[in-house]
């Protein structure tokens, strides 16, 4: 869509040197955005206001002589943005199995990635505990994000099957996607209408849909208006 639009989506900025850089919600390494400013590339920081917070306090901790731990997907883009915010090797954590294979001070700064999980985010600082002399801890899961997975597992326990709609890539909607199977519940992952199997739907008289935060509405209107007319082919059968 942004592309029909006529914008570029890229990773880096090589031979860049004019037009405008929008940054998305998971922020950008400030190297990056200080290379844009030196080539007088316009910015429009579009980056997440709760981001900005996480940034913030890895900047802050880091600067208090803390090891700046984040709880979270060492590959996912917000992570590596808050990387460029601590002078220190930043130390990522994505499960607490993970905690005994990291290397650790006895002062440490625990922030979020802003869609993890609460469960695993308290798994994981409770390992951190054993681990250190000092602790300080910013919980900065994104409220937004806590309430959906909440109303999600709320649904995915009242219904026989869910469908999530989202990126395969997106953090916060495999969240979704895990929170429903934990629930026991069938639960389908798409990211288009056109993915939806009938045979999914076949018996089923009870169909959740849950979606991530960055998914747009219009992918969530197919998705509901498609599974409407299998139910209600299904009914007249």
């Amino acid at each position: 869509k942004l592309e029909e639009a006529g914008v570029e989506v890229t990773d880096e900025l090589s031979g860049r040197k004019h037009g405008t850089l929008i940054v998305r919600s998971h922020g950008l390494h400030p190297e990056l955005l200080e290379q844009a400013r030196e080539r007088g590339i316009e910015i429009i920081d579009a980056a997440c206001l709760f981001v900005k917070k996480v940034q913030n306090y890895a900047d802050q901790l880091d600067k208090e002589g803390y090891q700046v731990v984040v709880i979270g997907d060492k590959n996912h883009p917000e992570v590596q943005s808050i990387g460029g915010y601590t002078k220190r090797e930043l130390v990522v954590i994505g499960h607490p199995e993970e905690v005994k294979q990291v290397k650790l001070t006895s002062r440490l700064g625990v922030v979020a990635q802003t869609t993890q999980g609460q469960e695993n985010f308290k798994a994981i600082v409770a390992q951190l505990l054993g681990r250190a002399r000092e602790i300080k801890v910013y919980n900065t899961i994104c409220k937004a994000t806590q309430i959906r997975q909440a109303a999600t597992l709320k649904l995915a326990q009242q219904v026989e099957l869910m469908l999530v709609v989202g990126g395969r890539n997106s953090a916060n909607t495999n969240r979704l996607a895990e929170i429903c199977r934990r629930a026991d519940t069938s639960t389908y992952l798409v990211e288009v209408a056109e993915e939806i199997d009938s045979v999914w739907l076949e018996g089923k008289r009870e169909i959740g849909i849950s979606a991530g935060a960055s998914t747009p509405e219009w992918i969530i209107r197919e998705v509901l208006e498609k599974v409407k007319g299998y139910t209600i082919q299904m009914y007249k059968e």
